[in-house]
């Protein structure tokens, strides 16, 4: 939510930034959001009771998400049935990059934003060929995660790779199998050793 956003406090109604900016140092804890392409996706949370709806009851709360170089702030208005830990609420706040992944993973793989029509059957089906498409790259990555999950020295196959050895293989044959299947390796490895390069990196910094 923006950070103009007016929040419910018992002393009245506040600006989730004006909230933020009382919050003592000892409010926030560094925690991951999930893990990332370049490792845990870590940021400083704090969070903070807020006035609850009387009409659905439960507890309310105000999650804070401060960048660790930048400072920038992002806000999220939390809610639950129940009282929940602080490491409940980031990992579900991470979610939400689970789904915008997959929208930008369908769109670049499977071509669900390179429909062309103006009508709503015509553009129901162009979308439910396109999730199936990235559906189907989806199982067999994990087929592939489940059968070997710690490829010695490469990353294991994702779906842009499964995409880019289907092009290959199948859509357009080539008469060097081999030499494909080494050029898929070769980038695995490739990508592999830059991970630990950038995983070693980022421990050294924030040491």
């Amino acid at each position: 939510m923006a950070c103009s956003h007016p929040v419910p406090t018992s002393a009245g109604k506040q600006r989730a930034d004006q909230i933020a900016a009382g919050l003592p140092r000892r409010a926030w804890q560094r925690l991951s959001a999930g893990a990332g392409s370049k490792g845990p996706r870590l940021y400083d949370w704090a969070w903070t009771t807020i006035a609850a709806d009387p009409e659905h009851g439960g507890r309310s709360w105000l999650l804070i998400r401060r960048n660790i170089r930048t400072g920038e702030l992002a806000f999220y208005r939390c809610w639950a049935t129940r009282p929940v830990p602080l490491r409940e609420l980031v990992r579900v706040a991470g979610r939400r990059w689970t789904v915008e992944e997959s929208f930008q993973s369908g769109k670049g793989l499977a071509g669900l934003d390179q429909h062309q029509v103006r009508r709503w059957t015509s553009w129901r089906r162009w979308t439910l060929l396109a999730i199936l498409a990235h559906a189907f790259l989806a199982v067999l990555a994990a087929i592939a995660h489940d059968h070997d999950p710690q490829p010695h020295g490469l990353i294991p196959l994702t779906r842009n790779e499964i995409h880019h050895l289907l092009n290959t293989l199948v859509l357009r044959p080539v008469v060097d199998l081999r030499e494909r299947l080494r050029w898929s390796t070769w980038r695995r490895r490739h990508q592999y050793r830059a991970r630990i390069s950038h995983y070693q990196r980022r421990a050294e910094l924030e040491t």
